[in-house]
């Protein structure tokens, strides 16, 4: 596996350590800078000619600034004769604006999707992305693994007794059902409304919660906005007060902590697709995808399947 590089953006230097380490590799050498008025340049301190160079970078806020921090890396990769480039994205931002709402708005997921390939990416590695669509974007491929199983076998051993897993809107329940099979339960769907582009409203519980323990799966927590009103309207149908969360990528932007710091909630599990920020906060639990994504590149280097990844 000589003939490949792995390269760290500042978004996720400490997953991309140890997926490195998982490899058996050191971490390509590079620098990272940001001039006083916020323009970012990359130098590559070692040589990628003919190698096929894979760039760890989540686009993770602030969005924009690792957005293009991971452009420029992957610029100066293909201006440097790399033989091929593939980034990986564990949290892609701007994935929520996959659509249009409005006459006047822009696609943005879609606009990336154009500029990552412009800029000379082959590939692009990312994990539950928020909606499976996002693929059509790309005329490359693109491969979105799924924490589903590693969270799972992390959480079992915290579900109490009796639960059901609960999907907080119609758009997780392929996740919900995902868990649900693997955890041999059964699935909750939330009905939510959002009334504006930070607040939501739960209206209505489809399922039986009485009496249960509750696992809330979420692809992504921002705000917590979300997640509170679900907690708030599954209380109020008279479930248990044994609440678990499990959401991919953890934001926590804003008042999501305080939202989130409900007596009910007895742990809430994320992945380090986004560097936590939260370490003091004892119900946090972090899953590290580092050995899922080593495992994924050693997959692509010695041409195998990642089917039984996802």
């Amino acid at each position: 596996m000589d003939n490949f590089i792995l390269f760290a953006g500042t978004a996720n230097s400490d997953l991309a350590a140890a997926v490195a380490q998982k490899l058996n590799i050191p971490l390509g050498k590079s620098l990272v800078e940001r001039f006083p008025d916020g323009e970012v340049n990359v130098r590559l301190l070692e040589s990628v000619r003919q190698k096929a160079v894979f760039i760890l970078q989540s686009t993770a806020p602030p969005v924009n600034d690792h957005l293009v921090e991971l452009l420029a890396f992957a610029d100066a990769c293909r201006r440097a004769a790399a033989s091929r480039i593939t980034a990986i994205i564990p949290y892609f931002g701007y994935a929520r604006a996959d659509k249009r709402h409005g006459r006047r708005e822009p696609i943005t997921a879609s606009m990336v999707a154009e500029v990552l390939q412009a800029v000379g990416v082959n590939h692009v590695v990312t994990l539950d992305l928020h909606t499976l669509q996002i693929e059509g974007f790309f005329r490359i491929p693109v491969d979105s693994l799924t924490a589903v199983p590693i969270f799972c076998e992390a959480i079992r051993h915290y579900l109490p007794p009796n639960f059901v897993v609960v999907s907080p809107d119609t758009g997780r329940v392929q996740m919900a059902t995902q868990y649900a099979q693997k955890l041999d339960n059964s699935v909750v769907v939330l009905h939510k409304h959002r009334t504006s582009g930070t607040e939501t409203e739960v209206t209505r519980v489809v399922g039986d919660v009485k009496g249960c323990a509750c696992l809330i799966i979420d692809d992504m927590i921002s705000t917590g906005g979300t997640l509170a009103k679900s907690i708030e309207a599954l209380l109020k149908a008279e479930a248990r007060p044994e609440i678990i969360i499990a959401a991919t990528h953890g934001l926590f932007v804003k008042e999501a902590r305080a939202k989130l710091s409900h007596p009910s909630v007895k742990a809430i599990f994320v992945t380090d697709s986004v560097t936590p920020k939260e370490t003091d906060w004892q119900q946090l639990k972090i899953v590290s995808i580092a050995p899922l994504i080593a495992t994924t590149i050693q997959r692509f280097k010695t041409d195998g399947s990642i089917s039984d990844l996802f």
